[in-house]
């Protein structure tokens, strides 16, 4: 595996889209996938992926328990959205240790929620594929203590979160989705991050640690997202020839909405995401993998749609 011989996941962009989960539903997966910040290294390199992601959130939450449409009365009743997600990254490291990453979402999106009008009940739709918020962020990263159990590296990563997604996506009926709901955010959010990668020359086995939080700047129409942390331990080990095993925990937090427009009383959240996988070797510069994400906690304030498990295959490439 000489092109991952430093890596710990499996391959590509999911990391970090951080995680937008709001009470309509949008969402990206948490599944830290990241090559700029653990399979690069030290040398040059490009590296460039392309990740699929399925998240269908059909559960409507208050607190951390499970409960149904309509069950705690609402302006509007949120029922599902099934958000699939395509996600390319394109990474480029040079060997002085400086990187940076470009990530650009295609969001396909169906929301549905029941407006409660005057006593009557209007099923409300919105479907919509559009380009979501891109990406731009800056890295550096380092050889930390001594190599001779395997290369142990440790980095920052910078950037921001530019506002290229559409905010005014409207239905046939002409309603404007809610903002959370919308492709992009409209704000510009700043990015900042740490990470520590181990890779263990024995076995062949790595691991990672990674923090990052995401902030919006100021609001726009009225609008700024809940800054989000989150939080990603993984593990990798090698179980046949071109075969890896990989295993991920990823802890997300996410402040209220803010603004006019936004919905402070059910957004913000908590959540600790268990998420297997495996990873192939097609060629040596080539990998693909798939991730299942399955929650193992999830608080939400108000009421909320969550996800029962989301799922994540991509490919990625090094030239």
């Amino acid at each position: 595996m000489r092109l991952l011989s430093a890596t710990v996941l499996a391959a590509s962009a999911c990391a970090f889209t951080p995680i937008a989960q709001a009470s309509c539903g949008s969402a990206f997966c948490s599944v830290n996938t990241d090559w700029a910040s653990d399979a690069l290294g030290l040398s040059d390199g490009s590296v460039l992926d392309i990740r699929y992601e399925y998240i269908p959130q059909d559960q409507p939450r208050t607190g951390s328990s499970r409960t149904s449409v309509g069950a705690i009365p609402r302006h509007h009743d949120e029922v599902r959205t099934i958000n699939n997600n395509l996600l390319l990254n394109y990474s480029r490291g040079f060997a002085s240790g400086w990187g940076f990453s470009v990530q650009a979402p295609l969001v396909d999106r169906e929301h549905l929620h029941i407006h409660n009008h005057d006593g009557g009940q209007i099923a409300e739709e919105w479907k919509f594929r559009e380009l979501g918020d891109m990406r731009i962020t800056g890295r550096y990263q380092a050889p930390l203590g001594e190599q001779e159990r395997g290369p142990r590296n440790a980095g920052v990563v910078f950037g921001l979160k530019l506002p290229t997604g559409r905010t005014d996506i409207a239905n046939d009926a002409g309603d404007a989705a809610e903002r959370s709901l919308q492709p992009g955010s409209g704000t510009t959010d700043a990015v900042l991050g740490a990470f520590f990668h181990q890779q263990f020359a024995a076995s062949g086995a790595a691991w990672f640690a990674q923090a990052q939080v995401q902030h919006a700047l100021a609001e726009r129409r009225g609008f700024a997202p809940g800054t989000h942390w989150t939080l990603d331990l993984g593990y990798s080990m090698g179980v046949a020839a071109k075969l890896s095993a990989l295993l991920q925990l990823n802890a997300v937090v996410k402040q209220r909405d803010r603004g006019a427009e936004a919905e402070p009383d059910d957004s913000g959240s908590r959540a600790l995401f268990l998420s297997p996988g495996l990873a192939y070797d097609v060629t040596d510069g080539t990998r693909l993998y798939a991730f299942l994400q399955q929650p193992l906690y999830q608080h939400v304030n108000g009421v909320q749609l969550t996800a029962k498990r989301a799922f994540t295959v991509g490919l990625a490439t090094r030239f």
